[in-house]
């Protein structure tokens, strides 16, 4: 999980602050210093870690948090402050051409998951009303151009090639044309990359980048890499001048650093952050949600617009019509369930939950939780339509036969029809009278 060890260290340093109830500049000063280890072992950038704990330090020894009741609390929203500047302040949207046809050029250095995210990006442009098309200028690297159009297919975006050439500034202009051509208003171009930046790297982007005058220059880094990513990044800022960045494999890098150190060092907004494998796993960027995140507050925000963008507005009247008549089935039961995994299954949505570090998470099984999904659905698939419809029916024999088409006792059926029985209540529960529904269902 993103930030986890450094989340950990905070939590523990906030509190034992709050056990000493006032503090005194000496418990600020030790606080600081503890503050400063757990960045610096979360890879972030030494001089980054310097004006940061300057800047806390600063805000700390002003008399409203000397003097306050709950000084804890007051450092904890300046830290919350000064993680959020430190990362860049405030979403950094993905600007498009005023034009109507924008074109996004890709680049990177191998192995950062470049040719995926490009795949990943037309997906989100997707969601977001727009008709991407890919551009395979990878010419060097061995089956490049073969994983871009399968990439392509998975996410239903076509891939303009052009095998006979190995000219990527040549493919690039006929890519453009095409998609101009074609009706797609956003080219996303996929480039070579190296093990290392050199001179014909950014020679090849450079020509690249004069031939078809990209609206954005979109760096794709591994955040597992750490000072190595931020190190990149203003290796190809200042050779190339990028746009923005992309972070990828954010869910596997438990320090951060390179994260908490990118905009400091080059001045360049992370737009988006890969956060799985899925190609519907990139996000936005949020600095303030990341260091609420960070903090133990949670991201419920995200949480709820990945609710709302699992649902259509026609299925969430549809699921309120079913709530309000009582007729809410085994059947939506399931596809809630199944909601529950394409927003990245318990353990995400509980790390999104305020008050929920890697500690808390280590109490709750999640691979229990996730078996008894796996559980409930195989019981529901063995009912008939009508059991379905309406679980009233399920006599003893009925529910013997239910056990001995999903391979599962009779109690775990048992149990599955109570969760029903809970979930279908509480979701009456909104539909009181004053009860107020859900953002996503409203």
């Amino acid at each position: 999980m993103a930030f986890e060890s450094l989340s950990d260290k905070l939590n523990g340093i906030f509190k034992n602050m709050k056990n000493k109830g006032s503090l005194t500049e000496k418990d600020i000063d030790a606080t600081m210093r503890e503050v400063k280890l757990a960045l610096l072992e979360a890879d972030v950038n030494f001089k980054v870690v310097k004006e940061f704990v300057a800047n806390v330090k600063e805000k700390a020894m002003g008399e409203d948090v000397l003097a306050s009741l709950t000084p804890d609390q007051q450092i904890i929203k300046i830290v919350d402050r000064e993680l959020t500047e430190m990362m860049g302040g405030a979403n950094s949207k993905l600007t498009y051409s005023p034009s109507g046809f924008t074109t996004l050029l890709m680049v990177g250095l191998q192995g950062t998951g470049k040719t995926t995210t490009c795949g990943k990006l037309a997906r989100w442009l997707q969601s977001n009303g727009k008709k991407p098309m890919l551009c395979a200028c990878d010419v060097y690297r061995p089956a490049a151009i073969d994983q871009l159009e399968v990439v392509g297919q998975s996410v239903n975006t076509p891939v303009f090639t052009m095998r006979e050439t190995n000219d990527p500034v040549k493919i690039a202009l006929a890519a453009k044309e095409e998609a101009m051509k074609k009706g797609y208003n956003v080219l996303i171009v996929d480039t070579a990359g190296r093990l290392a930046i050199d001179e014909a790297l950014m020679q090849e982007l450079a020509d690249i980048k004069a031939a078809i005058k990209p609206h954005e220059i979109l760096l794709v880094v591994d955040a597992m890499t750490g000072q190595d990513a931020v190190n990149a990044a203003q290796g190809f800022n200042d050779r190339l001048g990028i746009d923005g960045i992309i972070m990828t494999k954010m869910d596997g890098d438990g320090r951060g650093g390179a994260a908490l150190s990118t905009k400091k060092v080059t001045g360049r907004p992370i737009k988006f952050v890969g956060m799985g494998e899925k190609m519907d796993a990139l996000e936005p960027f949020h600095p303030e949600r990341m260091a609420s995140r960070i903090l133990g507050m949670g991201d419920v925000l995200s949480l709820i617009e990945q609710a709302e963008n699992q649902y259509t507005e026609e299925e969430a009247r549809k699921l309120e019509r079913k709530i309000r008549k009582n007729e809410f089935t085994l059947d939506d039961f399931l596809d809630q369930m199944g909601q529950i995994k394409k927003m990245g299954g318990l353990s995400k949505l509980i790390g999104m939950l305020p008050g929920q570090n890697s500690k808390a998470m280590k109490n709750v099984d999640l691979e229990k939780g996730e078996r008894e999904f796996v559980e409930m659905e195989a019981i529901i698939r063995s009912m008939t339509k009508e059991e379905r419809r309406d679980p009233g029916i399920l006599n003893a024999s009925r529910r013997k036969r239910i056990s001995a088409g999903c391979g599962l006792p009779v109690s775990k059926i048992n149990s599955m029809i109570k969760k029903y029985e809970q979930s279908r209540k509480m979701m009456k529960q909104f539909m009181k009278p004053g009860a107020k529904l859900p953002r996503f269902l409203q």
